[in-house]
């Protein structure tokens, strides 16, 4: 009576996890089939090399947003990335004392934070500073939302690390900082890897804190210092207006985003797995 019930449980438990699993997986697919029928017809040459149009006027394409989205996240990604990689490798080797626990509590707090506010403060720190509103803005901004979560992965990822190869490494004589980056960086490397991937992923599409940042800008920027067009800032813009055109160009920023983001998740798979291998 007792197996007979265990079964029971079993079946009833499982069946539902298969059924939220597909549930999960339905609406994954039935997005992205939505992004891609609607996006795909703005997908063309123009798109890429020409700049918006004029309110209501059709054809153009969002060849400054997508450059500013490039820069702003690249800057981004090499501003937060050695930071957050040397604070996660501060946390796990040396951060057992107060000043790795309040560390951590604050980095917890950042990841949780609405990115609104990081635009915010960003907004009266940078731009009500300098005056204006930049692309340098928009790329410290989004490096702030990036930074903790580099740093508690590669904090997670060199814990994983066992301490036999620690010794072992310094037991042959290397010094501490040829045995962190000869040995426990090349381990810990495909699982760092993957979390900064994970940091991109999530500043992609981030809107709120370039609108008090970076701006936007309809013209081709000459400097970071200056208002930055950017793809998500377009694509909100774009599918709040009334023009049936601009509404397809959001639809076709959304297919590029995503795809972007996929083919940067798929790439660096392909590539952590094959050292993993090796």
């Amino acid at each position: 009576m007792i197996i007979r019930r265990r079964k029971l449980v079993n079946a009833s438990v499982l069946t539902v996890s298969c059924l939220a699993a597909f549930g999960g997986l339905f609406v994954l697919i039935w997005i992205l089939a939505d992004v891609v029928l609607k996006g795909a017809g703005a997908i063309n040459w123009s798109f890429f090399s020409q700049l918006p149009t004029p309110p209501g006027m059709s054809g153009g394409g969002l060849a400054n947003a997508i450059v500013g989205t490039f820069l702003m996240t690249g800057t981004a990604v090499i501003i937060a990335v050695p930071f957050g990689i040397m604070a996660g490798t501060y946390l796990a080797e040396f951060g057992d004392n107060l000043l790795g626990r309040v560390a951590r509590f604050l980095s917890d707090i950042l990841v949780s934070a609405p990115s609104i506010v990081i635009g915010v403060f960003i907004y009266l720190v940078m731009v009500k500073t300098m005056g204006h509103f930049s692309g340098w803005a928009g790329a410290v901004s989004l490096a702030i939302i990036m930074l903790p979560v580099v740093s508690r992965t590669t904090e997670e990822m060199l814990k994983l690390i066992g301490p036999e190869m620690r010794e072992s490494a310094l037991a042959l004589g290397a010094p501490y900082w040829r045995m962190m980056s000869g040995v426990i960086f090349r381990a810990a490397g495909p699982g760092i890897g993957t979390g900064v991937m994970l940091a991109v992923a999530r500043v992609a599409g981030e809107t709120a804190p370039l609108l008090f940042t970076s701006l936007n800008s309809p013209y081709w920027m000459h400097s970071m210092n200056e208002p930055m067009a950017n793809l998500t800032v377009v694509m909100f813009n774009y599918a709040m207006s009334p023009y049936d055109d601009w509404h397809t160009k959001a639809w076709g920023a959304a297919l590029l985003i995503t795809s972007a983001v996929l083919i940067v998740n798929i790439f660096t798979r392909l590539i952590l797995g094959g050292k993993r291998r090796r």
